[in-house]
């Protein structure tokens, strides 16, 4: 069970694997099925028989690793074109575990951004917390939170990892403006959202226009945030009802399986 000790080991630490796993043999074949094979970007933990087939299977996790894809099943045959004399077949099951964490990056720590760090806190994500202001941030913050002192927080932006959700709750509609207009801008983020109504959002959009976004970039705002119905203007309900928008993105993000027969490639 060394692949199970590996798998809760990597995902601890927020390192991203794949689980290799024989699915099934047909004819001669290295291993059974059921064998595990775990491939993280610089390790492996166990073997799925050694040979041209695992380092093909090693190459093709960490491609995988690289983007997006879900799991998938790939038939090899084991013969000359794979450099194997065993003459049978290996179905293998490629299946990404990506560390359920996300990246928050939250600007404003006034009475909402206090609210959506208690709220996301208890969730499995990594929270990056901008606010110019030290005297803002509450003497504690829940694990996973990391504030960060910035006179210029729309600066921030462009040391973010792609794929961040960016929250954007500042104490000043200029800063707002600044945040939102770069993330814009840079066109990789899986979520940006403006804290605010209609009316500011059609105040936003103009001036985005004036400094040269295009309408691809600008319908990538969402503002106002938080899912359909809650109306509430408590910051415990806009909080909650935000941090439901961001699960229900992420949720409908998931791939299905994809089957590939890798002797036909």
């Amino acid at each position: 069970m060394n692949w199970l000790n590996a798998l809760s080991d990597l995902s601890g630490r927020g390192i991203p694997a794949v689980l290799v796993t024989v699915a099934a043999t047909d004819g001669s074949a290295p291993r059974e099925a059921g064998t595990k094979m775990v491939v993280t970007p610089d390790d492996i933990v166990g073997t799925i028989g050694g040979g041209t087939l695992e380092f093909r299977a090693i190459e093709i996790a960490r491609q995988m690793l690289t983007g997006k894809q879900g799991p998938s099943l790939r038939k090899f045959p084991l013969g000359p074109s794979m450099g194997q004399c065993c003459g049978g077949t290996m179905t293998l099951l490629f299946e990404p575990q990506r560390p359920d964490l996300f990246t928050v990056a939250l600007f404003g720590a006034g009475h909402v951004g206090k609210a959506v760090v208690q709220v996301l806190g208890a969730l499995p994500c990594k929270i990056r917390w901008f606010d110019p202001r030290p005297d803002a941030f509450p003497d504690h913050v829940p694990p996973g939170v990391s504030v960060e002192v910035t006179a210029a927080p729309e600066r921030e932006v462009a040391a973010l990892p792609d794929d961040a959700w960016l929250l954007i709750m500042s104490h000043s509609h200029a800063l707002d403006l600044g945040i939102a207009a770069k993330a814009l801008q840079e066109d990789r983020f899986a979520y940006i959202g403006l804290i605010g109504s209609e009316t500011k959002r059609a105040r936003f959009v103009k001036r985005f226009r004036e400094l040269g976004l295009d309408e691809a970039q600008i319908a990538k705002l969402t503002c106002p945030i938080g899912i359909d119905g809650v109306n509430g203007k408590h910051p415990g309900e806009i909080a909650i009802a935000t941090a439901a928008q961001l699960l229900q993105l992420r949720e409908g993000a998931r791939q299905d399986l994809r089957v590939v027969d890798e002797s036909a490639a």
